[in-house]
């Protein structure tokens, strides 16, 4: 899918360049919807290919995957405390991988979005509860129409405190879902910034260019006892 739209923006771009990237917002339901966040950044811990991250001042770093990684910074750019954000790869073993070579699922990357966020603005835990509501955890290796490892959901973690805060969340989580949670977290390895035409992909093209978030299925509320023929119960 996301090749299509890739090749489908190179023939847009040709005919309205200009129309495209100064679109910020689109109208969904009759109602205009913002698209990203220009007035955030773009390069969080000073983010290169594979090379140490180091956050401004007094802000974290977070590295989160919910499938295509357009429309997950799209989502993240927009949270309040978040400062910066790109998209690249990480979880994997081949050393400064190409888009290319990560579609190829031999790479064992994942698309990520890594998050610089303000503490002082919005926690880590608020940021995961975010995580969870935005996308289906329980679905492996796929998110919608998108299949393949490197769509999976996964946290990467800096740290012992956020690596045993992603693991309660997780747990939390799995309460209120009958189907098994299938979000990989690990430990933070290298982090591969992607190439610049994925860098804020939607607000770029003015569009939300990936499916809707998908959501998981939810237990069912446990439904009430009955009374015993006869008892009163008011």
């Amino acid at each position: 899918m996301k090749a299509n739209l890739i090749a489908g923006a190179a023939v847009v771009a040709i005919v309205a360049a200009g129309a495209i990237l100064r679109a910020s917002a689109q109208t969904r339901h009759g109602e205009k919807v913002m698209i990203g966040n220009p007035s955030c950044g773009t390069r969080p811990g000073n983010v290169g290919h594979g090379t140490a991250l180091t956050p401004s001042g007094n802000n974290r770093l977070a590295v989160f995957a919910q499938g295509c990684f357009w429309g997950v910074e799209e989502r993240f750019r927009k949270v309040r405390g978040v400062v910066a954000t790109a998209v690249g790869y990480t979880g994997g073993h081949t050393q400064n991988p190409s888009y290319e070579d990560v579609c190829s699922h031999g790479t064992g990357q994942a698309e990520a979005v890594l998050v610089e966020f303000d503490p002082s603005q919005v926690s880590y835990a608020e940021l995961l509860k975010f995580f969870w509501q935005t996308h289906d955890p329980t679905s492996g290796d796929r998110q919608g129409p998108d299949r393949g490892s490197q769509y999976r959901s996964a946290i990467f973690t800096f740290g012992p405190e956020q690596l045993a805060a992603a693991l309660a969340s997780r747990a939390e989580e799995q309460k209120r879902l009958p189907d098994p949670i299938t979000t990989e977290i690990a430990a933070a390895g290298p982090f591969w910034v992607a190439e610049d035409y994925h860098q804020q992909w939607d607000e770029k093209h003015g569009a939300l260019s990936c499916p809707a978030p998908h959501h998981p299925r939810v237990k069912r509320p446990e439904p009430a006892p009955s009374s015993p023929a006869g008892e009163r119960t008011g």
